[in-house]
């Protein structure tokens, strides 16, 4: 069929070359139209919920709100994991979806269970759904400063709230944009308790008044001189003397009580959560750009860019938007470093052909075809939906070698042909040009389409890899797939009409080459002696493979190789219980620190949370982003390394445990795991002082194990609280219930937002409370006045005990169970070898109460899940193989002979890999899988070969009438192999050199893609070896039986 298919295409090559022009057209617009990001979308399907319950403390908001949703939500189809967090009046649930959930179906039977759940909550408390978006979202940042200090922080985050961020999320592609830091304008009303008492006013009645002072009602038409006008009664509070005139009743002389006769009405910041601060110069107002799931990042961001400058006219002077994080950076710099890659492959490759073939035109068959091949892979890349980011591409880097194996090997039997034309004392003419075409592909074609179809077929198990290591590498196993099936069509039917046309003229003959000549030259002598020693030459090689795997127990293993973005991220925790003052003032002496250093650019400090449901931040948590700058202008000799080294000496400040880390990867594996180091561990239970026992005898104990660089057990009864522990029957003496007493706490203490402001378009709280003398301790706290409905004054302290006590700051669970987490970072060690040691430490160490469980969480997590797939992934793809093999030899001795190149080849790998200091990784499993298919390629190749100088044998032999001796077979093999070492150095040489730029490049993209590389450059060096000797010698001995005469 095959052979059909060769002469099929050579009779009609017009309609082959037509079909490769519209293959070319098409793969062009593709190319052009392929959405471009720096690395796939890992993070999980989820939907967060994000419930707003002013002014209650954690344990409050985990009773009433998060226990109620996160239970609900633990029902919802395909959800896996129920994550919860209670923070200081905002509940937030992450329901995580397995990965076969489409994210809008995930987000409608999310929103069909809280409507069952949402009637039972507290009335204050809103749940609504965050946005459609992923933890890879945040692909731009800006800061709002005004250097002429003519604006506030209230004014500029005005303008982020009612200007910026509603032109912004205009653009296509956003999903939200979200402010961060700076102070919303409140009106605060602080009423004086001893007013209240003269006037015999309750504070419930100045709530009411506020809410039916701020009303607006139309009322109809009035029709007049044939005209309608509608009546509109005002009754907005538009600012601080509308608030002041507000009437709350008449005095016993008839003299109208005003709201201004009883509290004082001020402008002031709303409470915070959260503070942005720029490079150490003080506060300043930010904007989280949240792109929408599965959006093309470049795009957007692009778009987010060109909707500023048109704003920025709109800007008031002196305000001026400064970019603190842009992924687009990252992205250009990923794929440019990756279309280098490409470009320096093709040149590479192209001269390996010129070398080897010492003849131009030749080498443009297989250089003409390769790109051909490539824009077939962005076609269906197009169609698919994929990504050009450094995996999608980076299939296609690692697949280059391979794809012109085809146009290599028939070039290289045309060539051969063509010598033998020349020996018969024949030419290459117009007339015979097309059948010596047909005939030299139709001799290797058959075998070289069934060897590129083993490796596009051998690399479909990597299809099988799930949830993050899965949506990681299934890009690039889809364009090396596509590339090499590409390649595969390509190699019978373009090849052969391209070399019909390119290859004229005078040919080298292969002994007048030097280079073959030299090959010949080495590789003769060593492969006789193999030959006539093939029984040593085997032990020798099942020798050299059982030595070989000695590393293996040397090699540590990871989950991915740290991905260098070229952005950093600091990442410090602290102690519970911080105050908004103290955290604002950590920040800015961290940031002012990190921009003194020469290859810093700006530093962005956050810390807290940004009003948006993707940022559950504790206001303990700071995430610092830091901009560098080009790595050009970078001191000599420096690393991201001996940046972070440099960093983590500068910034040490007491209490601080420091974390330097890339930005996208750990958002990412914060919402999927919630753990932001390579190793956590999650203490389960049910009472969150047990949990904290068990989290600081964690600490004790691995602090110790080899490899943690820090190790941080948070303090989960670490905050602290002001109880007021009302005494029922005291309030019962007073006619007060509950609820009586816990508004005056609520309104008076608490402060409460009673109503808003309409500004034109601009919306302003306003917020009731009691003067801050009567709330700055406990002991002011219980001598706060109540006025009870039948008049009476008394003190919170008569129906109820104040008193300090130790609390939640934050409350965490996961599927409904309370958790305490261990953040471990570790220097030095790898990360399997390391949970090793720690897990042993821990089980002999720490003793857990029933109802308690430990889990091992963050990137060891992946790397168990990977480990365990890839079990049975790497055998599954040897089975393929198998089956490949046997339908092209239809011969199981055949089929054993070329599996038996695989344990040699890996021995390579692991050297190499050894020597390098690369540890195991799904990378590096990639690799190896990656390498299976191609070192069968070279026993293909190499086994065609034999069988053909085995055939001619014969038939010799035949006409001659004498039978096969063992002699004569020992020459025939001689024949085939050593005068076929140019095929095969060949198809190596592409596949090593294509490598080769890859492996040893630097730039954004290239720890990953060198991981994958390493496995396939050793293994292919050991596999040639194998090939050229172990082979031959191998075949040599299975033939021997049909043979007489001695050896």
């Amino acid at each position: 069929m095959i052979e059909g298919i060769i002469r099929w295409s050579v009779q009609n090559r017009f309609f082959v070359l037509l079909a490769t022009l519209i293959l070319v057209g098409i793969g062009g617009w593709s190319l052009k139209n392929t959405p471009v990001d720096a690395i796939p979308d890992l993070s999980d399907v989820q939907v967060i919920i994000k419930t707003s319950y002013p002014g209650q403390a954690p344990q409050v908001v985990e009773d009433q709100v998060t226990y109620p949703l996160t239970t609900a939500m633990l029902s919802v189809p395909g959800a896996v994991t129920v994550r919860g967090y209670s923070f200081f009046g905002d509940s937030y649930v992450y329901v995580i979806f397995d990965e076969d959930t489409d994210a809008y179906w995930a987000r409608s039977r999310v929103l069909e269970y809280l409507s069952q759940v949402a009637p039972t909550l507290p009335p204050s408390a809103r749940p609504q759904l965050g946005p459609d978006a992923t933890g890879v979202g945040w692909v731009y940042l800006y800061a709002l400063v005004d250097r002429t200090g003519q604006h506030d922080l209230s004014q500029l985050r005005s303008l982020q709230d009612w200007f910026l961020k509603y032109e912004l999320q205009t653009v296509p592609g956003v999903s939200e944009v979200s402010a961060l830091g700076g102070m919303v304008k409140q009106y605060q009303v602080r009423v004086h308790p001893d007013k209240l008492r003269a006037f015999n006013i309750p504070l419930s009645h100045i709530q009411m008044a506020i809410q039916r002072g701020n009303q607006e009602v139309g009322a109809s038409v009035v029709e007049m001189a044939e005209a309608e006008y509608m009546v509109r009664a005002s009754g907005y509070i538009q600012g601080r003397d509308d608030l002041a005139n507000i009437p709350l009743g008449l005095n016993v002389n008839g003299t109208p009580i005003l709201l201004k006769d009883v509290a004082d009405i001020d402008v002031g910041p709303q409470m915070r959560r959260g503070i942005a601060e720029l490079n150490g110069e003080g506060e300043t107002v930010g904007g989280i750009v949240v792109m929408r799931f599965g959006e093309n990042a470049q795009k957007t961001i692009a778009g987010v860019k060109a909707k500023l400058e048109t704003l920025k006219a709109g800007l008031p002077e002196g305000v001026e938007v400064v970019t603190v994080y842009d992924r687009s950076g990252l992205i250009e710099r990923a794929v440019e470093n990756l279309w280098h890659k490409l470009l320096e492959e093709f040149i590479v490759v192209a001269l390996v052909c010129m070398v080897f073939l010492f003849h131009v035109r030749s080498s443009l068959v297989a250089i003409v075809s390769l790109p051909v091949g490539i824009l077939a892979a962005f076609i269906v890349m197009h169609a698919q939906g994929l990504n050009a980011n450094i995996m999608s591409l980076g299939g296609i880097a690692i697949a280059i070698g391979a794809m012109i194996d085809g146009a290599i090997v028939m070039i290289e039997n045309m060539h051969k042909h063509m010598e033998r034309l020349v020996l018969q004392g024949k030419a290459l003419t117009n007339e015979n040009r097309w059948q010596v075409v047909a005939e030299s592909a139709a001799e290797v074609g058959p075998a070289l389409f069934f060897s590129l179809l083993i490796i596009t077929v051998s690399f479909v198990p990597v299809f099988t890899l799930e949830a993050q290591e899965g949506r990681m590498f299934s890009p690039l196993a889809f364009t090396k797939t596509y590339a090499m099936a590409a390649s595969a069509a390509l190699s019978v039917t373009l090849v052969p009409v391209l070399m019909g046309y390119f290859i004229r003229g005078k040919v080298l003959a292969e002994h007048k080459n030097p280079l073959n000549r030299a090959l010949i030259a080495v590789y003769m002598p060593v492969l006789k002696a193999a030959l006539n020693y093939p029984k040593t030459t085997l032990v020798i090689a099942g020798l050299i493979t059982v030595v070989g795997f000695f590393p293996v127990t040397k090699i540590g293993s990871e989950f991915i190789p740290p991905l260098d973005e070229g952005d950093l991220m600091y990442m410090p925790t602290t102690y519970p219980g911080l105050s908004i003052g103290k955290a604002r003032e950590i920040l800015q002496q961290t940031d002012k620190l990190i921009a003194t250093v020469p290859e810093v650019k700006s530093v962005f400090g956050k810390i807290g949370r940004a009003d948006t449901a993707t940022d559950p931040a504790p206001l303990t948590m700071i995430e610092t982003f830091i901009q560098l700058q080009p790595r050009e202008e970078w001191r000599d000799g420096m690393t991201t390394e001996s940046l972070k080294k440099e960093l983590d000496a500068l910034v040490k400040f007491p209490g601080l445990t420091n974390a330097w880390v890339m930005p996208i990867k750990t958002r990412i594996d914060m919402l999927a795991t919630g753990i932001k180091t390579p190793v956590g561990i999650k203490v389960a239970g049910p009472d969150l002082k047990e949990i904290e026992k068990i989290g600081r005898r964690l600490e004790q104990v691995l602090k110790d194990v080899p490899g943690t660089a820090s190790v941080y057990s948070e303090r989960v009864v670490g905050g602290r609280y002001i109880k007021v522990d009302i005494q029922r029957e005291k309030a019962a003496r007073y006619g007060l219930n509950v609820a009586d007493v816990q508004q005056v706490v609520a309104t008076a203490i608490g402060g409460m937002n009673v109503a808003q402001t309409i500004e034109g378009l601009e919306r302003y709280p306003v917020n009731l409370r009691y003067p801050q003398d009567y709330r700055n301790s406990p002991e002011q706290l219980a001598l706060l006045p109540i006025v009870t409905t039948s008049g009476q004054r008394i003190a919170l302290g008569d129906v109820a005990r104040v008193y300090v006590e130790d609390g939640p700051p934050a409350i965490k669970s996961e599927n409904a169970r309370l958790n305490g987490w261990t953040f471990v970072d570790i220097d030095g060690v790898d990360i399997g070898s390391y949970v090793k040691n720690a897990m042993a430490v821990v089980a002999d160490q720490v003793e857990l109460p029933a109802g308690y469980s430990l889990n091992w969480s963050g990137q060891y997590e992946y790397m168990l899940r990977a480990k365990e797939k890839l079990t049975y992934v790497v055998p599954l793809t040897l089975a393929i193989i198998i089956v490949l093999l046997y339908f092209n030899f239809r011969n199981f001795a055949e089929v054993a002979i070329i599996m038996g190149t695989l344990p040699l080849a890996m021995v390579g790998s692991i050297w190499l890999m050894y020597l390098l200091g690369y540890n195991f990784s799904v990378a590096v499993g990639v690799g190896f899988i990656a390498l299976a298919g191609v070192a069968v390629e070279i026993g293909v190749i190499m086994l065609v070969y034999l069988n053909q100088a085995y055939r001619h044998m014969l038939e010799e032999c035949e006409q001659k009438g004498v039978e096969p001796r063992k002699e004569t077979l020992r020459h025939a093999v001689l024949h085939g192999a050593g005068l076929r070492v140019r095929p095969v150095m060949m198809t190596a040489a592409a596949i090593i050199v294509g490598l080769l730029p890859i492996m040893y490049g630097t730039g954004t993209g290239s720890e990953v893609m060198s991981r994958i590389a390493a496995p396939m450059v050793g293994g292919m060096l050991s596999a040639v070896v194998l090939t050229l000797l172990v082979l031959p010698a191998v075949y040599l001995l299975w033939k021997q039986s049909k043979c007489i005469g001695e050896a």
